[in-house]
């Protein structure tokens, strides 16, 4: 059986118990009771989640003992201090266990106990720069779904603990164990630990649903030409009225923003399967091979092979 402890720190963020609930499922899938799970905090006891949440836990101590410890972080780690104590346990016991993994601003955690020195890393995009500016020794790398750094782990911020989450069960039961997880948790995708964690609909963020209709239009019809006609059309908006107000909300060209539409799908694709570069192109709408790779290059600053390359190192 595969012991994961819980190291949850006065004010830890919520969230991280949904990362619970792929383990569950895991024994499930696979009919085996492969992990069992503990929550741990300083003198054990209720532990107060950032939320007002109290739930129960075993004291960490220096005898303590996991083969995979699961860090909790808090809603603002820069007003909410770990203890000192916890932080010398925790650095203590994570030399013992197999693997130790950031969870959201864990990270902060992992490094005030000096698990992060050296080593590559990852934590909220929100918080990435103080974690930087915090522990100059710690690589942080601010766009990453997770990331794998030898025994160490971390995951950027909330819906991305489950991904890192996953990445363990496919480390330990395989991809198929994994995906049925996925499969079962409604996940739209198992995102891969060199995602972008930001998303071109969030980004474009528009403010009216005639704008937000047209964006959506695009998504599901990115195989599609997507001429400024057509998602005026849908945005019930002359062509030059639809250019002008879709300029205005979301900074962006109509041309600009599908190139950026076509550009996530085609990178998702590349890092998930292996499709031909072909396939790629023409499932998310770009001419061919050539026109994909230029527009990697424009918006990448790589072309797609180096991105592919890039998702299966180990992250």
């Amino acid at each position: 059986m595969h012991r994961i402890g819980y190291v949850l720190p006065a004010g830890f963020q919520v969230m991280t118990f949904s990362t619970q609930a792929v383990f569950e499922l895991a024994n499930l899938m696979t009919r085996q009771s492969f992990y069992s799970m503990e929550n741990y905090a300083l003198g054990g006891g209720l532990v107060k989640a950032s939320q007002g949440l109290a739930v129960q836990s075993r004291p960490l101590t220096a005898r303590s003992s996991a083969d995979t410890w699961l860090v909790a972080g808090a809603i603002d780690p820069l007003t909410t201090p770990t203890s000192p104590e916890l932080l010398r346990l925790l650095s203590g016991v994570a030399t013992r266990a197999r693997r130790v993994a950031g969870l959201c601003t864990g990270a902060f955690v992992m490094a005030d106990a000096g698990l992060l020195e050296g080593r590559r890393a990852t934590t909220h995009w929100a918080w990435a720069e103080a974690l930087q500016r915090r522990h100059p020794g710690v690589q942080v790398e601010a766009d990453r779904i997770y990331i794998n750094d030898g025994p160490v782990w971390t995951s950027a911020g909330m819906t991305a603990e489950l991904d890192l989450a996953l990445a363990l069960v496919e480390k330990d039961l395989g991809a198929e164990a994994a995906r049925s997880v996925a499969h079962r948790l409604v996940m739209h995708q198992r995102r891969s630990g060199g995602q972008s964690q930001h998303s071109e609909m969030l980004k474009l963020a528009p403010k009216s649903d005639r704008v937000q209709r047209a964006l959506e239009h695009a998504r599901r019809h990115l195989t599609q030409p997507l001429s400024v006609e057509e998602l005026a059309e849908v945005a019930h908006l002359s062509a030059r009225q639809f250019s002008r107000v879709f300029t205005a909300e979301t900074g962006q060209s109509p041309a600009k923003a599908i190139e950026g539409l076509r550009l996530e799908a085609a990178r998702l694709m590349i890092e998930s399967t292996r499709h031909p570069l072909e396939v790629v192109a023409k499932e998310t709408g770009f001419r061919d091979r050539r026109h994909l790779r230029e527009a990697f290059v424009r918006g990448f600053g790589m072309p797609p092979q180096a991105v592919r390359r890039e998702a299966r190192t180990p992250q």
